[in-house]
């Protein structure tokens, strides 16, 4: 089981936040639905992550303990998909996510994934118009698998990260995850540099590793949910487009090791 986010209270009635949850999930799956029949790529974006936004707050926020098994199972499917579409789009650039700066919301986020391998990032302008496809330079732009669960660690620090650097980000990470959301059991963070390493021990996402030939366009590029919203906390603290280099997890399947860099503009 994952650890416990907070306590079960039996007969509760809705919270507003599960409501919201349920919403956003039907809308997402109702937005695949409608991609399938319109062959639509926005709607599919669009309904991917609607819908993971749902599952990851309802299973987050939700006062009892929840199967990881049953974590990963649903939110893979929902990589898989969109693994498979960068795939049929053929883009094969490394994912870069995009600090504050490029959006109107601080709390929103966006990944740039670039046609070609090597290619500039695209101007604030360009990143403005809110559109899924950028045409200077030829890219897609996706919300961040991990969005929801950045926003949720500022929530918990009570703080935004974009109002802090990258050393209060560096103290407080391990508390957020290790102590507050018991996410996983140790968390360090080592700056070289441009280059973040980050070393995350027994952490409820450490299976997704274990799927890299289903989620090629997705781990060590994308990120797991985990990589992806240390990501946008990195993008925010930092205010500089972030990539992620590596992601490898150990032999005895307990660490994971990510490497980010910090990109200049």
């Amino acid at each position: 089981m994952i650890p416990k986010v907070s306590k079960a209270i039996k007969g509760q009635q809705l919270t507003s936040e599960r409501i919201a949850s349920y919403i956003l999930a039907l809308l997402g799956i109702l937005a695949l639905i409608l991609s399938i029949l319109y062959v639509s790529s926005i709607l599919a974006f669009t309904g991917l992550s609607l819908t993971f936004w749902g599952i990851l707050l309802l299973y987050l926020r939700q006062e009892k303990y929840v199967k990881s098994r049953l974590l990963d199972s649903t939110i893979l499917s929902s990589l898989e998909n969109l693994d498979k579409i960068v795939k049929e789009l053929d883009y094969k650039g490394r994912a870069i996510y995009l600090p504050p700066k490029y959006m109107k919301d601080f709390k929103s986020g966006i990944v740039y994934i670039p046609k070609e391998e090597e290619t500039e990032i695209p101007s604030v302008e360009e990143v403005s118009k809110e559109k899924t496809f950028s045409k200077n330079p030829q890219g897609i732009l996706i919300t961040p698998p991990g969005l929801s669960l950045t926003n949720l660690f500022e929530k918990e620090l009570g703080t935004d990260f974009f109002r802090t650097d990258l050393p209060h980000l560096q103290k407080n990470m391990p508390k957020i995850l290790i102590e507050n959301l018991e996410i996983a059991q140790d968390l360090q963070m080592e700056t070289q540099g441009n280059i973040i390493n980050v070393k995350i021990t027994d952490s409820i996402y450490k299976n997704f590793c274990q799927e890299k030939e289903k989620l090629q366009n997705i781990c060590g590029s994308i990120g797991c949910p985990l990589s992806s919203a240390i990501a946008c906390a990195l993008t925010r603290a930092t205010g500089k487009p972030i990539t992620i280099e590596k992601d490898d997890i150990s032999e005895d399947n307990k660490t994971i090791t990510i490497q980010y860099r910090i990109l200049e503009e």
